[in-house]
């Protein structure tokens, strides 16, 4: 799903001018009442308490984050519940992993689609989970009750944890809820969501990647756009309603509400609402921080992914194997490739820092005319600016930290894994029972890395990765190895990669399954993958924590003094991962001169664009004979063709792919996906007239299920509003 951007005029900074326009802004649901009247206006026809309830169902019910149980508030992607059976829909590329988990050359799921005709047929995912909002609470006043601007830094954190840590405890007793306090505007604010998390996800309906990527990353970001982007899985419990790990026992969740489905279609102009969870926004970001971005970060990641793309994109098309193996590795460093390319040439071509150094402006003149402004604000963005201009060496190589090793060779980051059964190795009195708890864990993990690992493919990437890191970063920031790779093997790093691979237990899945038969803390510390992965993580550790205390207040004075600048707007914060809703409308978008897009596409612009030699446009048989008959079933226009996707103004980043696009009457009339080109600073800032939202439209969806894949079961579940 794209990162959204946001482009504001001169004055405008994050939403936050005389009148916050509809399509604008991510606000959170407990506070949705003073946006109802506006969106009242576009075109909503519920209530406030329709939207977001804590005593009886609402919308907010229906709305789900999916993660990984390593990480189950760390939300990948949005979903949403359409039948009282805990169906749920997401997009394509957030099924994907699990998709691709359960494919092989025999049953490739990935090429040829997956439907589930009955609950049995239904596929387990070990570690996803879907999270539902339980409440949210403003906890600003308890966290911030001891603090004063007068304290030192470290005293004010050290007293917002503390309450942070007594709001946590007291939330959790007598529940097994997951709970979180999150600040918003860096910190001059809090509030507490509680979610309920079930930990039995499986997979029932994907399309071929025909359909669910098709248009691959050429059409990735772009409009016109014609891809089914959708996937179902269905949430389950234990026989008592509460969450459980997967068992043949469980049972299909009984949500609180669910999503009925339109198809009805959409026109210009109706209102649409997404809920979902937006990963994150900076748009408060200073012109300093947007240089940072175009000069630095994103030529760094988009010169490392390129490398990594095209080493794995060899082996990918010379073996079906490596294809299944690395196509979901291969989507998530494309998509955010592009991305960083998108944005780059968004920020320059909209002007971004121009127009940040004017609000900054504006805001040094608000703060010079009060002495008690000049004494909280006055040196806060010299205070940043001097920040960004010590640590640009510091910034490279922190980037190259997480793009070229974390992001690198996968050999660089599994050893990792086993730092538990490293320091229970290392006790003084080592204790078997640990021991064995731990390499039980890594045995299920090595598992399941192995299945999809390829150690030829890998070794080029850690090569190749190293050698630029080596080249790019400066001399004080290299890692140790470096410095053997220079002196033992002459500087050859393909030389290096084959004796790492050669050796290493984490390369090889007999000899990791004989190091855990017989774990040894020798054989980590002669290990050469371990070594290196040591050397990334204490790099990462040291550069990750180098901003000041003092940068990181002035970051949240900005934040403060902008709304003080501004008192009476309606603010939004930054995305942060929790659940938001954002609403505007349907509509199209003119993105140069003499060029104007309309806001829908058909399943007519498929077929224009097929082209049988390029796998990203093949289109599948059965869809072209769907077609050609004009079969479209209910599902169809007046003029007997069949839109596919639709574009609106909302407000969405990383994390809202999969959310629910609503209608008026709180019915799902579509599955956010993407976001355009032509507005790719997104996370940045909110360009009003050409950010748009690219959703798969309902009733594609539908006809995929229904006429293309002739899943009834699935249909008849659902409650279609005609």
């Amino acid at each position: 799903m794209s990162k959204k951007i946001i482009v504001l005029f001169v004055a405008i900074f994050v939403a936050f001018t005389s009148t916050v326009k509809a399509d604008e802004g991510m606000w959170i649901l407990s506070l949705i009442h003073k946006n109802y009247e506006d969106m009242k206006k576009q075109g909503f026809k519920l209530t406030a308490d329709d939207i977001y309830n804590i005593n009886k169902a609402s919308l907010k019910d229906a709305i789900c984050g999916l993660s990984n149980e390593r990480s189950s508030m760390g939300f990948f992607c949005s979903a949403e519940i359409v039948s009282g059976q805990g169906l749920l829909l997401t997009n394509h590329h957030c099924g994907y992993e699990s998709i691709q988990n359960h494919s092989s050359v025999e049953h490739d799921y990935l090429s040829d689609g997956f439907w589930a005709f009955s609950k049995d047929q239904e596929l387990s995912n070990d570690e996803m989970c879907a999270s539902f909002l339980v409440r949210i609470d403003d906890v600003s006043d308890r966290v911030l009750k001891d603090v004063t601007e007068d304290i030192s830094y470290d005293k004010r954190q050290t007293l917002i944890n503390k309450a942070i840590k007594e709001i946590v405890k007291e939330s959790k007793k007598d529940n097994s809820y997951n709970i979180e306090v999150k600040d918003m505007f860096a910190g001059n604010q809090y509030f507490l969501f509680v979610f309920e998390t079930f930990k039995d996800v499986r997979l029932v309906g994907a399309p071929p990647s025909s359909v669910g990527k098709f248009g691959g990353d050429t059409d990735n970001w772009m409009w016109p756009r014609h891809t089914g982007d959708f996937s179902m899985f269905r949430v389950y419990c234990g026989p008592d309603g509460k969450s459980a790990k997967y068992s043949k026992d469980n049972i299909p969740y009984q949500p609180k509400e669910f999503l009925p489905v339109s198809i009805k279609g959409v026109d210009k102009g109706d209102f649409a609402m997404v809920m979902g969870f937006p990963g994150q926004t900076e748009r408060y970001m200073t012109s300093f921080g947007v240089k940072e971005k175009i000069e630095i970060l994103n030529p760094a990641a988009i010169k490392i992914r390129t490398k990594k793309l095209d080493l794995m994109k060899q082996d990918m098309d010379a073996s079906s194997k490596v294809r299944i193996q690395y196509a979901s590795k291969y989507a998530q460093t494309a998509n955010y490739w592009k991305y960083f390319i998108g944005e780059s040439k968004g920020l320059r071509k909209l002007n971004i820092i121009g127009q940040k150094q004017e609000l900054e402006k504006q805001f040094t003149d608000w703060v010079n005319v009060s002495p008690d402004r000049q004494k909280l604000y006055g040196n806060i963005l010299s205070i940043i600016e001097k920040k960004y201009n010590e640590s640009k060496e510091k910034s490279l190589a922190y980037q190259y930290v997480i793009e070229g090793l974390f992001q690198g060779g996968e050999i660089i980051v599994f050893p990792l894994q086993s730092m538990q059964l490293y320091r229970a190795l290392s006790a003084e009195k080592p204790d078997a029972a640990t021991i064995k708890t731990f390499t039980d864990n890594l045995r299920e993990a090595g598992k399941s890395y192995f299945k999809d690992y390829n150690p030829i493919t890998d070794k080029k990437i850690f090569a190749a990765l190293l050698k630029i890191y080596y080249e790019d970063v400066p001399q004080a920031y290299q890692l140790e190895i470096f410095s053997t790779v220079q002196k033992k093997y002459k500087g050859d790093f393909d030389r290096y990669a084959e004796d790492v691979f050669k050796k290493s237990i984490f390369a090889d899945e007999t000899r990791f399954s004989a190091f855990l038969d017989k774990p040894s803390k020798k054989t980590l510390d002669n290990d050469m993958a371990f070594a290196v992965s040591q050397q990334a993580l204490q790099q990462y550790f040291s550069l990750g924590n180098s901003a000041s205390d003092e940068f990181e207040n002035a970051t949240r004075l900005f934040e403060k003094g902008i709304m003080e600048m501004q008192a009476g707007k309606l603010f939004y914060p930054d995305a942060n991962s929790t659940i938001r809703l954002t609403y505007g409308t349907v509509g199209d978008y003119k993105p140069a001169d003499a060029i104007n897009y309309n806001y829908y596409t058909t399943l007519s612009g498929i077929i224009e664009k097929e082209d049988s030699t390029n796998e990203e446009f093949v289109v599948p048989a059965k869809l072209k004979e769907l077609y050609n008959k004009k079969d479209f079933g209910q599902y169809s226009l007046p003029n007997n063709d069949l839109r596919v996707c639709f574009t609106t103004n909302n407000d969405i980043t990383g994390g809202n792919s999969g959310s629910a696009v609503i209608n008026g009457n709180g019915e799902l009339i579509g599955i956010a996906f993407d976001g355009n080109w032509e507005a790719m600073s997104g996370n940045i800032a909110f360009e009003n007239t050409l950010q748009k939202c690219i959703n798969v439209d309902i009733r594609y969806v539908l006809f995929i299920i229904d006429k293309y894949a002739g899943a009834h079961n699935l249909i008849n579940e659902m409650k279609l509003v005609y």
